[in-house]
């Protein structure tokens, strides 16, 4: 009786897993680096996947922040808004998509960057490992 009952909730929630959406999950990004990427499976009837970017214009060479994940499908989604922040003005844009991991994760040269932060920090682990050696 155990292993029917087991069958059942386990087929239940497969077809459940079945009809939720899954996004691309990022928390934060800076200069095109996630700081925590993932996925995650969207609960409620009415959400959507969403990636949303804050872009500071008077500052050309900072590509801003942005995050990605679910959220409620609801009049902000493929919007933007213009706001201000200690006195600098900044726009968030908010798009919103409904296919599993429509959010695409979009890198700026971040792989080559990325190596050159991991070959900076084993050249430090290296240079404290043979100095104390020494």
């Amino acid at each position: 009786m155990g292993k029917l009952f087991l069958g059942f909730v386990v087929a239940v929630a497969s077809l459940a897993l079945v009809e939720s959406l899954i996004c691309n999950k990022c928390s934060v990004s800076v200069f095109g680096f996630c700081i925590n990427s993932g996925t995650e499976t969207c609960t409620g009837n009415d959400t959507v996947c969403y990636t949303g970017k804050a872009v500071f214009p008077s500052v050309s060479s900072f590509n801003g922040f942005s995050n990605q994940g679910c959220r409620p499908n609801d009049t902000s989604c493929n919007g933007s808004t213009n706001s201000s922040l200690l006195g600098i003005n900044y726009t968030t844009t908010i798009s919103c998509c409904s296919s599993d991991r429509c959010n695409s994760v979009t890198l700026s040269g971040a792989p080559s960057t990325k190596m050159t932060f991991t070959a900076a920090v084993a050249g430090a682990i290296l240079a404290s490992v043979l100095g104390s050696m020494l």
